[in-house]
Parts: C-alpha cells; sequence; structure tokens
C-alpha cells in the first residue's frame, strides 16, 4: 500500500496539480524532441542519438512513477501487487543507472568532437552509437536485477504499507522481517561505484575538453566550443544533483530531516528532470529550435 507523501495527506489534491502539469510538459516536450529528432535526417549525429536515447529513458522514468502518483493523489487508490511493486522498482533503478550511462556517452561524444575533431565521424559512426547504447542496457541490467534477487529472498511479514509514492529497493526492503542490512549496503555500494564512476569519467571528459579548449587561439573560437556543452552540463547537474542528494537524506538525514521533504524530493526528481531536458535542449541548440519551428510553421501552413 503506497500512501503517497506521508503527513502530507489532505494536501495530495493541490501537490496533484503541480505534478500533473510537469508530468504533461515533460511528454509533450520529450515527444517532440524525439520526433524531430527521428523526423530530420540533419539531426542523425552522434550527440542527438544520444539526446534520443536520454529522452526516450525520461519518457520511461516519468511514465513509470507519475500516473500511479496521480493515482495515489487524486482517487486514493494506492493498492500495488507485490510483483507490479517489484517491477516498478526494477524499472525506476534500471533507467537511472542507464541515464547516467547516457550522460558519460554524452560527455565523450563532446570530448571527441572538441579534443579530436577530425576523427569524429570515423570514431562515432552509427554502429558504434548503437553499441554504446546497449552496452548502457546491458550494464543497467547487470547492476539492478541483483538488487531485485536482494529483495525476493527477503521474509515478509504483515505490515504492507511503504510510506512512499512509488515503489523503490530500500522501501521494499523495510517491509521485511529480516534484516535488510546487505540490501542496505548493496544499494550504496551501486550508487556509489556506478553513478559515482561515471561522475568521475564526466569529470575527466571535461577536464580534458577545458584543457583543450584554453589551448585554443581566440575567446570566439574560445566560446563557440563550450557553448555546445552548455547544455550537456546543465542536464548533468540536473540530473545528479537531486538524485544524490535525496538518495544521502535518505540514508543519512535521519531524523534531522522530515519524512515528506525525502519523499517530495523525490518524488520531483522523476518529473522535474524529464520535464527540462527537452527545454534546456531546444533553447540552447539552434538547430533543434530551428527544426521545431520549421515544422510547426510547415503544420501552421498545412492547416491553412
Amino acid at each position: 500500500l503506497l500512501v503517497g507523501i506521508p503527513g502530507l495527506e489532505k494536501f495530495h489534491l493541490w501537490i496533484s496539480l503541480p505534478f500533473f502539469s510537469m508530468y504533461i510538459f515533460a511528454l509533450l516536450g520529450n515527444l517532440v524532441l524525439l520526433f524531430t529528432i527521428v523526423r530530420e535526417q540533419s539531426l542523425h549525429k552522434p550527440m542527438y542519438l544520444f539526446l534520443s536515447a536520454l529522452t526516450v529513458a525520461d519518457l520511461l522514468l516519468s511514465t513509470t512513477t507519475v500516473p500511479r502518483m496521480l493515482a495515489i493523489f487524486w482517487f486514493r487508490v494506492g493498492d500495488i501487487s507485490f510483483g507490479a511493486c517489484i517491477a516498478q522498482a526494477f524499472l525506476i533503478h534500471f533507467i537511472f543507472v542507464a541515464e547516467s550511462a547516457i550522460l558519460v556517452a554524452m560527455a565523450f561524444d563532446r570530448y571527441v568532437a572538441i579534443c579530436n575533431p577530425l576523427r569524429y565521424v570515423t570514431l562515432l559512426t552509427h554502429s558504434v552509437i548503437w553499441r554504446i547504447e546497449l552496452a548502457a542496457v546491458v550494464r543497467s541490467f547487470c547492476i539492478v536485477l541483483p538488487g531485485i534477487h536482494l529483495v525476493l529472498r527477503l521474509s515478509y511479514c504483515r505490515n504492507r504499507i511503504i510510506p512512499h509514492s512509488y515503489c523503490e529497493h530500500v522501501g521494499i526492503a523495510r517491509l521485511a522481517c529480516t534484516s535488510i542490512k546487505v540490501n542496505a549496503v548493496y544499494g550504496l555500494t551501486v550508487v556509489l561505484l556506478s553513478a559515482g564512476i561515471d561522475v568521475v569519467f564526466i569529470a575527466v571528459s571535461y577536464g580534458l575538453i577545458l584543457r583543450a579548449v584554453f589551448q585554443l587561439p581566440s575567446a570566439g573560437a574560445r566560446r563557440k566550443a563550450m557553448s555546445t556543452c552548455t547544455s550537456h552540463l546543465c542536464i548533468i547537474f540536473l540530473f545528479y544533483t537531486p538524485a544524490f542528494s535525496s538518495f544521502f537524506m535518505h540514508r543519512f538525514g535521519g531524523h534531522s530531516i522530515p519524512r515528506h521533504v525525502h519523499i517530495l524530493l523525490a518524488c520531483l526528481y522523476v518529473v522535474v528532470p524529464p520535464m527540462l531536458n527537452p527545454v534546456i535542449y531546444g533553447v540552447n541548440n539552434k538547430q533543434i529550435r530551428e527544426t521545431v519551428m520549421s515544422m510547426l510553421s510547415w503544420m501552421g501552413s498545412r492547416r491553412n
């Protein structure tokens, strides 16, 4: 039984309004961005192909969580089968690890484009990109599946209430009668060794990028090179900051931070980045912006 945001039950209807609006914006923004990349041949480049994978992940993440969240807020329908709860937890953690890997791939794309531009086309071919994306999926599966196995091996008692708006690994494990120390250690290890290592790789990539940029002869060239990284840097900040904040507050915040703050932050995490990512790329990327505007003007002329 998912209870929504504990302590704020009487405000669920009001809380649902911004979540519903953000979810609709996330759906529309990501679908438009994905359609634009698929339809426009000039966007079939490595950076945009990685962006399309990120867009699919954002659509899956928000759709896996927000509709059930709204059902709790609007109709108080918190009942969920154990199997469905396990499936939702698997998908949430799977998508998180996959998105993190995609952000690493996007950082590598920027590194090759700026530090080794002459080999950009030959290094990042379509077949290489598909292999990288497949590797991200396989890696996510291998990392998350053992955690689900650890949850399934636990013995459960009569307690069936999860004080959350969606199912996640530790929330399910806390329903068990037996010790969940292994689950807690595994969850911490996964975050530090998957997302943590990904952040290190991204930091190294941008360290090399900055070194190459500062060696460029003119300020205009340096500005142009860094402008191609702005959107990616914004998305990195938007992805990792709330994720790590929510994770470490949940595990080490203890009773100093109210539970409803933990849950509210976790709920915002699954809808705010998917909503803002297409906006960030649409505003900062001239090619995407012009393509979307030309598509809209073409649709308007067809209607007239």
